[in-house]
């Protein structure tokens, strides 16, 4: 940049002295470099934008286009508030007021074209510029990266539950089962009480009391209340041992056996062994599988505990006559499996939440079943696609891969010969 200020100071030092030749040839060298400039800002995946003291556009390279849809000549001169309303321009514009030359960085979503978590750096065009000159902006979609820190915060914080797991899960678990085997004794005490025959009254001499003994329908009201209570005892218990079941399969994952299958035998498999409830419940279910679904690389027990998570979900979320629909399908490169009821649906406020440990919308709820889900899918090599609407009803989708990603092996290392 030295050089080509320094051209620019000679030509315009001795403007008044240049002939047409030589002014031609001070045009060809400027729309040179000009062509040059455009062709490297046009290359750069960072978006450059630059605006006036009046918010107007005057100039932004392709990869603004891509970014947020400026599209060709029309955008130049337009507010750039258009585009950016969220954004406090007249502080931007500002921002070198009192000559510091600093840089504002701010970050914001934008949801046109595409849904996109954006980065932007605003700095004036020259350092000592007076307030209100042109600024430049850097716009850079930091997208990915922001997916991949929440990535990395999501493993951190499982290691975390993994490590209190190994802990905890032993705890609880020796207390659980002592408590199921006394309330086992128990039960089996009760049904000896009930099998034991009535007293008779004592014979005893005219006139003296005879001690009164409790009639049996009384002993069988208390045995029956007991039973009741025990039932409840041992409801909690196998709750709580679900819980702790399910903690340890979301925190101590295995890794999947692959194998050729078919995503229709494994719905259909699901769908037998849930049928009596879903009969119970009242619900109508729908099967739009694909006649000729190739098969995929999948671990047949693992696919069938999603599907069997994603249904409960769905029979949970919907009243009598409510509608299960599992539907299969496939592409180029990957077949899935939908599973989609008509219930209240889920809020979008926390559609980014469902994933979460111990995050729950139902009361009894344990907040691991969707965290299952979505790490068995991803040790698959899949992806989950979720549209809910609030009132209407929610989808999960499930793409799994055709193919098995290869493994990448190292060359042996060839030896030349001495």
């Amino acid at each position: 940049m030295a050089a080509k200020s320094s051209f620019l100071d000679k030509v315009l030092g001795r403007i008044d002295r240049l002939n047409a030749e030589g002014l031609q040839t001070v045009v060809q060298r400027l729309a040179s470099e000009r062509s040059f400039l455009e062709t490297l800002f046009n290359t750069i995946e960072d978006g450059v934008l630059v605006v006036d003291e009046e918010q107007r556009i005057v100039y932004f390279n392709q990869a603004v286009t891509r970014l947020i849809g400026l599209s060709g000549k029309d955008a130049e001169g337009r507010s750039v508030s258009e585009y950016f309303p969220e954004l406090d321009w007249q502080k931007i514009l500002a921002l070198d007021a009192v000559g510091t030359g600093r840089v504002v960085r701010h970050e914001f979503e934008i949801q046109f074209p595409r849904p996109r978590f954006i980065r932007l750096y605003a700095a004036p065009l020259q350092a000592k510029a007076a307030a209100g000159s042109a600024v430049a902006l850097i716009l850079h979609d930091a997208t990915e990266a922001r997916q991949k820190t929440f990535e990395a915060i999501e493993s951190e914080r499982v290691q975390a539950l993994t490590l209190l797991a190994a802990s905890v899960a032993h705890e609880i678990g020796n207390p659980l089962n002592a408590l199921h085997i006394h309330l086992q004794l128990m039960e089996r005490q009760i049904r000896k009480l009930k099998a034991i025959p009535a007293p008779s009254p004592p014979a005893g001499r005219r006139g003296a009391r005879a001690t009164a003994a409790p009639p049996s329908s009384e002993v069988e009201d208390i045995a029956l209340k007991l039973e009741q209570y025990l039932d409840v005892a041992k409801g909690g218990i196998n709750r709580l041992d679900y819980i702790i079941t399910q903690f340890l399969q979301a925190m101590r994952p295995v890794p999947p056996q692959l194998h050729p299958a078919s995503l229709n035998e494994i719905v259909q498999k699901t769908l037998t062994l849930l049928g009596p409830e879903l009969d119970n419940r009242g619900l109508v279910v729908r099967e739009k599988l694909h006649r000729q679904l190739p098969e995929a690389p999948l671990d047949v027990v693992q696919i069938q505990q999603v599907l069997v998570n994603l249904i409960k979900n769905a029979m949970q979320a919907m009243t009598r006559d409510g509608c299960l629909t599992l539907q299969t399908g496939a592409g180029s490169d990957g077949v899935w499996v939908s599973v989609a009821d008509t219930g209240g649906g889920i809020p979008s406020e926390q559609l980014n939440r469902i994933f979460e440990p111990f995050f729950t919308t139902k009361k009894k709820g344990s907040g691991l079943g969707l965290m299952i889900v979505q790490r068995i899918v991803r040790a698959h090599g899949g992806r989950i696609e979720l549209e809910s609407n609030v009132g209407q009803g929610t989808v999960f989708r499930l793409w799994f891969p055709l193919h098995e990603r290869p493994t990448r092996l190292l060359e042996a290392a060839t030896m030349e010969p001495a």
